[in-house]
């Protein structure tokens, strides 16, 4: 059957296309964005006058002539707005949040940690009204949690205050901004994958074994995260191990039954999965460990079937790539056209 879009939707594709071109090329004329977008003269012109009267857009000066009529030079305004990003950590006892505030083009304002005694509701709604009150032009909020939203709704949640809060509604309504919750395990993998510039249709995994916490992990397939139906996908703590939970945890911060355990974890997602190499990160975790490792997954996986391993520790700057990645995400206007075979 073939697809159908209103005008609306046409409209709102194409000022999408035209702005993500402007920012891609840097500056431009209509003829140039014309060209690149395979949009008509007359229906960049039109855009980019809104735009421009938005104060998305800047005006620049005429392009120098070359014999004809100077054209006018267009320079998407990537400080017209920015996004707010919030870190929630508990790891050890010690709780804080690390803030980042990010410009359209993702070139970052201000950096910052909170440590707190407690973290609750009201702890990130303070945060979020005292910088969105600095930064007056905060379009949206990306706040990563570890633990499961799903749909603006915080599920299980090793920050135990925040566990059944309808925080996202609760933001959006308070603050007037687009909000986005995610799993820390999800925006970590989008930032590898980001940062990686991996082939789009390997399959991607990363693992966390955290202190003191129940591990997690993030998948990326064709070039998107894997969350699930109601966003539980990677919470590997819950696999058929053959332990209760608090056997796991135990046997997971013991030096002597770490590998075997961790391993397990691994080899099943390889059997699901199979991908192509699997970031291993976490308190729990050693460089030292990767032959360990790889020798338990093979006690369960051919070797052919093995992925690269990489254990890296402090993941903080893939943290921070991936949540303002979907944070900026969350203001463009998105519709995926699929053609099922």
């Amino acid at each position: 059957m073939p697809i159908t879009h209103n005008t609306a939707q046409v409209k709102k594709i194409n000022v999408e296309l035209v702005k993500n071109t402007l920012k891609a090329a840097g500056t431009g004329t209509k003829a140039s964005i014309a060209n690149m977008t395979r949009l008509s003269v007359a229906t960049c012109g039109s855009i980019l006058n809104e735009l421009v009267r938005s104060g998305e857009v800047i005006e620049l000066e005429l392009e120098e002539s070359s014999g004809g009529r100077p054209a006018r030079q267009y320079m998407f305004n990537a400080d017209y707005a920015c996004v707010l990003c919030l870190m929630v950590k508990t790891e050890g006892g010690r709780h804080s949040i690390t803030y980042l505030i990010v410009n359209l083009a993702g070139d970052q304002v201000e950096e910052g940690t909170r440590h707190f005694d407690h973290i609750d509701a009201d702890t990130i709604h303070s945060l979020v009204g005292e910088l969105a009150g600095i930064h007056r032009n905060v379009k949206a909020a990306g706040i990563g949690i570890p633990g499961v939203a799903h749909r603006g709704v915080i599920g299980i949640c090793d920050v135990a205050a925040l566990a059944g809060v309808p925080l996202g509604e609760q933001l959006s309504e308070k603050h007037n901004m687009d909000i986005i919750i995610e799993n820390d395990m999800n925006a970590t993998v989008y930032g590898f994958y980001q940062l990686q510039n991996l082939e789009e249709d390997q399959p991607f995994a990363v693992v966390t074994f955290p202190d003191n916490h129940f591990p997690g992990a993030g998948f990326i397939v064709n070039g998107r995260m894997v969350t699930g139906s109601t966003n539980f996908a990677g919470e590997i703590s819950y696999s058929p191990l053959g332990l209760s939970r608090e056997e796991q945890l135990e046997r997971l911060h013991n030096k002597d039954t770490f590998v075997s355990v961790a391993a397990h974890m691994l080899a099943s997602i390889i059997t699901v999965l199979n991908p192509v190499s699997i970031a291993v990160t976490g308190d729990l975790t050693h460089p030292s460990m990767t032959e360990e490792l790889l020798d338990g997954c093979r006690q369960y996986i051919p070797e052919e079937h093995l992925p690269a391993l990489l254990i890296k520790n402090n993941t903080q700057e893939e943290y921070k790539t991936g949540l303002t990645a979907l944070t900026l995400e969350s203001l463009t206007y998105r519709l995926q056209l699929v053609e099922r075979k």
